[in-house]
Parts: structure tokens; C-alpha cells; sequence
């Protein structure tokens, strides 16, 4: 994995194609809701990749990716411990790997926007960067860096490539439970009458995001060789 230059050179431009989709993300979703929140939503988009990041490289990465416990959970390669060994290779699929936790944190923003506080959603980002998509990755893709055992999914014959499961799926539920507990907007379904229209605040601002989406998506799926 990642054994010669060009394998680590591959990897870090599909890293920087995927980082591109944060900027897809953060487009489409403000230019998709009203003027009033856009600013709201492009932040939320903004501090939830800085959330994520952090995150993954203190604890989530160890929790992913290193030595095994029972199949269960990563225990080692730590960035708060400094477990993390200065080699070029490695570090390059750490920074592949926060972009794939980046994502799965940022699928949950479309679904909450305009209907969840800051301060919330950071909370969310958080437990999603921290346990719930290290720990559910654990146990498709543990193993796949550090020797030993792999996760119970992994060993039972689960196949996940380019994260259509770890990293789609798992937001897709993450923000169906949180649209599921916040509930409808209020007024959105009235009883004598059809739902309002909500305006788009930027149609072309939600192009652009679609636009640049299609183009990161060339490195999500490519880098997924890391080769």
C-alpha cells in the first residue's frame, strides 16, 4: 500500500480532489436554502470540516486503522499519543482518510440545514467524526494499514470500496435519525393547503456546488485504489 512515490503523489491529488467536495458541499447547500440562513449553512459547512479533521487525526484515525481489538475497535496510531510514525506514506493516507471522515461529517449538514443551532451541529459533527463513523469503519476497513486482525465485518466477507457504505450510508443514517428527531419545519405542512415553496437563495451558487461535487468525486473514487 502506497510503496512508491507516485502511489503517495496519487493519493494526495485524489486527498485534494475530495477537499474540493467540502467546497461542492458548502455551495450547493447555501445556495440551496434562503438568503436569510445562507451564511449560517456556509459556516456550519466550514467549521464542520475543521471539527472533523481535528477529530479524526487526534483519535479517530487510532480507532479506524490501528491494531485491532477483537475486531471491534482500533487500539493504537493515535495522533494525541503521537503514535503516528513521521513516514511520508503513512501520513498520506491519514490525509486521504480525514478527507473520507470530512465527508461523512458533511452529509448531515444538507439534511439539517436551516433547523439546527450551531453550536448542535458542531456537537453532532463531533460524535460523528469521533465514534460513530472511526468505529462503523473499523469494522469494514480495519486492517487495512496496521497488521493484524481485520474488523468482524471485514472477516465475515463485507466488501466496501470508495466508502459506498462507511462513509455515504453511514451519514445517509446519521441524518435521517436527525431529521427524524427535529421533525418538520414548522408551517411546512399545513392542514388546509398545499406545502409552501421554499425559495433557493442561489441557483447558480447551488450549480457551482453540483459542478465541483462531479469533479471531487473523481479523486473520492480513484484515490480508493491507493495505487
Amino acid at each position: 500500500m502506497l510503496s512508491s512515490p507516485i502511489d503517495l503523489l496519487w493519493v494526495l491529488l485524489c486527498a485534494g480532489l475530495v477537499f474540493v467536495m467540502q467546497a461542492g458541499f458548502l455551495c450547493l447547500e447555501s445556495g440551496l436554502t434562503r438568503s436569510k440562513n445562507s451564511i449560517n449553512v456556509a459556516a456550519k459547512n466550514m467549521a464542520d470540516f475543521s471539527v472533523a479533521a481535528l477529530l479524526f487525526w487526534l483519535i479517530g484515525f487510532g480507532l479506524m486503522f490501528g491494531p485491532s481489538a477483537g475486531g471491534w475497535i482500533g487500539a493504537g496510531l493515535f495522533g494525541l499519543f503521537d503514535q503516528l510514525p513521521d513516514e511520508p506514506h503513512l501520513l498520506g493516507f491519514v490525509l486521504f482518510q480525514v478527507m473520507f471522515c470530512a465527508t461523512a461529517a458533511t452529509i448531515v449538514s444538507g439534511a439539517v440545514a436551516e433547523r439546527m443551532r450551531f453550536g448542535a451541529y458542531l456537537g453532532l459533527s463531533a460524535w460523528v467524526s469521533l465514534i460513530v463513523y472511526p468505529v462503523f469503519g473499523h469494522w469494514a476497513w480495519g486492517g487495512a494499514w496496521a497488521p493484524g486482525a481485520r474488523g468482524w465485518l471485514a472477516e465475515m466477507g463485507f466488501v466496501d470500496f470508495a466508502g459506498s457504505t462507511v462513509v455515504h450510508s453511514v451519514g445517509g443514517w446519521v441524518a435521517l435519525v436527525a431529521v427524524w428527531r427535529i421533525g418538520a419545519r414548522a408551517g411546512r405542512f399545513p392542514a388546509d393547503g398545499p406545502p409552501p415553496v421554499i425559495p433557493a437563495g442561489s441557483l447558480p451558487m447551488a450549480m457551482l456546488g453540483a459542478l465541483l461535487l462531479f469533479f471531487g468525486w473523481l479523486g473520492f473514487n480513484g484515490g480508493s485504489t491507493l495505487a
